[in-house]
């Protein structure tokens, strides 16, 4: 399950205001406005000039996400799950200063994590990164609470979404991965039977 609180911020409360978004619903972007993660799972995602979805990145409780974070155009924010946030308006950025660098960091991660090859290496090493971020631990190894199709999964890695179910395929019968419902559990190195 997703994280649903968050530690009190430092800011006061009466300062700010909360919204709440629906799963697939797109969020507004504004220029002046940063929104914080309270509860729930959103994806930021681009096109590319021949109208092909280029996924930015996953971003869940705590993070900040927005338009002021990007200068890629166009820029959309898709709920992948109901989601609230709190909205971070301009004068309050300078007191979210880890979240700014985290949001630096996950954008680093990703981008390392689609250079690898071959292609089976990305998606594991993209798995491990949903499992870190989004997974929680269950008796068969740690389950990737998020559904995300395999043309999703293929958009972040930048491959078909053939070679994504293909290789979950086989994944699976190494024994790596178990298929829960439309959830992925990871069976990590400790957790394989000999």
């Amino acid at each position: 399950m997703i994280p649903t609180t968050l530690p009190p911020p430092s800011i006061p409360p009466a300062k700010l205001r909360q919204q709440v978004f629906t799963r697939r619903e797109v969020m507004p972007v504004h220029h002046d406005i940063l929104w914080r993660i309270d509860l729930g799972v959103v994806r930021t995602q681009t096109m590319n000039e021949d109208g092909v979805a280029i996924t930015l990145g996953y971003w869940g409780v705590g993070d900040l996400i927005g338009y002021p974070l990007s200068k890629i155009k166009p820029y959309q924010i898709e709920c992948l799950t109901d989601i609230k946030v709190t909205v971070l308006p301009l004068e309050l950025w300078h007191k979210n200063v880890n979240g700014l660098l985290n949001h630096i960091q996950q954008s680093e991660e990703l981008l390392n994590i689609i250079h690898h090859q071959p292609v089976s290496l990305r998606l594991w090493k993209f798995l491990l990164w949903l499992g870190e971020k989004f997974g929680i631990a269950v008796e068969k190894g740690k389950l990737i609470d998020l559904c995300v199709t395999h043309q999703e999964l293929a958009e972040v890695l930048n491959t078909t979404r053939v070679t994504v179910t293909r290789i979950l395929k086989e994944f699976e019968a190494q024994g790596k991965i178990i298929r829960h419902k439309k959830a992925i559990i990871l069976r990590l190195p400790n957790q394989l039977t000999p």
